[in-house]
């Protein structure tokens, strides 16, 4: 099975990061894995994207203009990217920041309060990990043994403080997911 994810927002909302760990998440669970960045003319403040593609098989390329997984951060990623999920496909929305609705009735919806969610665990910067939680708890693309040593993995070092938190919002971020789909 193959599934191409696109994680888009502002620079410096965390999407690069959302999608190195799940990126990492699949190797650790022996998943042919890629991970293609692309930046706006500002690295903090401009347009920032990824794709991330996990497979079972050999992945050809890592570009791909359609994904079963969008995840839009912000109200310029939802306009750009919201034409791109496959049918039957995900597209998540951070419904602290995005305020209009997504016009698509062929794929599943899931609205989740980032900001919200972070703030209540007393840190602005993990709400894309609620939002990377969501992700795994509503496609299972990744286990969530794999994404925790992904996490640790990549906040190793003088960021190891910030794992636990971490971990607490990607726990949210499932829960979340999970009522959403019900």
């Amino acid at each position: 099975m193959t599934t191409r994810m696109i994680f888009a927002g502002f620079g410096g909302q965390g999407v690069m990061l959302m999608g190195q760990i799940i990126s990492l998440a699949g190797m650790i669970q022996g998943k042919n894995v890629t991970w293609m960045p692309s930046y706006g003319p500002e690295m903090r403040g401009g347009t920032a994207n990824c794709t991330v593609v996990i497979s079972d098989e050999p992945v050809a390329s890592p570009v791909t203009d359609k994904a079963e997984v969008i995840v839009a951060m912000n109200i310029p990623s939802l306009l750009k990217f919201e034409s791109h999920v496959e049918k039957d496909g995900f597209l998540f929305l951070n419904e602290s920041v995005i305020d209009r609705e997504a016009h698509r009735n062929d794929i599943s919806i899931v609205k989740v309060p980032c900001n919200e969610i972070a703030d209540e665990l007393g840190n602005l910067r993990v709400a894309n990990m609620v939002m990377l939680g969501a992700v795994v708890g509503a496609t299972n693309v990744v286990d969530s043994e794999s994404i925790f040593k992904a996490l640790e993995k990549k906040l190793s070092g003088g960021k190891a403080s910030l794992i636990e938190i971490n971990k607490q919002a990607i726990l949210k971020g499932m829960e979340i997911a999970k009522k959403s789909l019900k």
